[in-house]
């Protein structure tokens, strides 16, 4: 299923700063994993982001080493180091043990390695997802109720100093 936008535009639009046009590609991204979107094709004066989702069994998977880090991270998004912890199942991510309860860590909380940091449902499953490493959330990246696959990125972390990588 494929997506196009383009919004009517005026020449005296101004640029986009690189931080805008990051966070436009991270919230299609959003978009095309909620929606089950496969190609997103989205144009706004000057910029044209084109987004494709890598075809299953493709090297995308390939590129992730143990730790789920990927090393294929365009410049772009170079500048957001930090450790990924990813899906180890696939299964609808849950953010809190039940609904309407906070979430389990939040954006900018301190974790430490084997804390549990949301919930997996598979097969009717509960299994609960613990950080392998200790360090501060600085980015959640699942949503709540998102279909998750083996390796999908759940949140960065920043490592603590004296944290083994």
């Amino acid at each position: 299923m494929a997506a196009r936008t383009s919004p009517d535009d005026s020449a005296d639009t101004p640029k986009p700063s690189l931080a805008d046009v990051t966070e436009a590609v991270r919230s299609l991204v959003e978009v095309m994993r909620s929606n089950g979107l496969t190609e997103v094709d989205v144009t706004s004066g000057s910029v044209e982001i084109r987004l494709r989702a890598p075809k299953s069994g493709s090297s995308a998977r390939a590129n992730r080493d143990v730790s789920g880090t990927s090393h294929s991270l365009s410049p772009l998004f170079k500048e957001h180091a930090g450790h990924i912890v990813t899906a180890p199942m696939i299964g609808t991510f849950y953010a809190s043990p039940t609904p309407g309860d906070p979430p389990y860590v939040q954006l900018g909380d301190s974790v430490q390695a084997g804390q549990t940091i949301g919930i997996i449902e598979a097969m009717k499953i509960m299994n609960e997802i613990v950080a392998d490493r200790s360090g501060t959330v600085t980015e959640i990246m699942a949503i709540n109720a998102q279909a998750v696959e083996y390796g999908s990125p759940l949140m960065r972390l920043d490592l603590e100093r004296d944290s083994d990588e």
